[in-house]
């Protein structure tokens, strides 16, 4: 049994009305806030690193298999920048700044921006990177834990998504 007791309705009421200029941040936040803003811009430097790479692939994919490829490369690319925009917009409801500063991009990003020449090696990095954004997503999602289940659901459903890219990374490397 959990000693957790729920406030009562004036209490609630009382604390809402405090600090209230901290828009959905509550008295009841209990996570780190500074840590989870650095992890959510860190995020976010991985998703617009990885819309730039697919991007690149997108436009560079040519030869016999190329198309599927290629198709896959533009989906992902949009999921990555869907997912960049609800990690800009969690880091604004958590009362931080988003960081879309190019120079800083690459440094912060967990995955890095290879090119890859062939179609292979492409796919390749791709895979790569998804890879590294399932590992550091599900080390956010433990350390977030229940002290903030918004950016958790988040970096859940991210996460869910990345799963999915690196499947079809893997299967089109396997047909290669």
């Amino acid at each position: 049994m959990s000693d957790m007791h729920l406030s009562d309705v004036t209490t609630l009421r009382e604390r809402a009305r405090k600090n209230v200029e901290n828009g959905a941040v509550t008295e009841s936040y209990s996570a780190d806030r500074e840590e989870v803003l650095r992890l959510l811009n860190a995020s976010l430097a991985t998703e617009l690193v990885c819309v730039l790479r697919y991007k690149r692939h997108y436009f560079m994919a040519n030869g016999l298999k190329a198309q599927v490829a290629a198709d896959e490369f533009l989906e992902h690319a949009t999921q990555e920048a869907e997912h960049a925009d609800r990690l800009a917009e969690r880091i604004v409801q958590l009362g931080g700044e988003p960081e879309f500063n190019p120079d800083l991009l690459s440094k912060n990003s967990h995955a890095q921006y290879v090119a890859g020449n062939s179609l292979k090696e492409m796919v390749y990095e791709d895979l790569v990177a998804e890879r590294i954004a399932i590992d550091s997503y599900r080390e956010i999602i433990q350390y977030v834990g229940e002290k903030d289940p918004t950016t958790r659901r988040i970096f859940e459903d991210i996460l869910a998504q990345e799963e999915e890219h690196a499947d079809d990374m893997a299967d089109l490397l396997r047909d290669m």
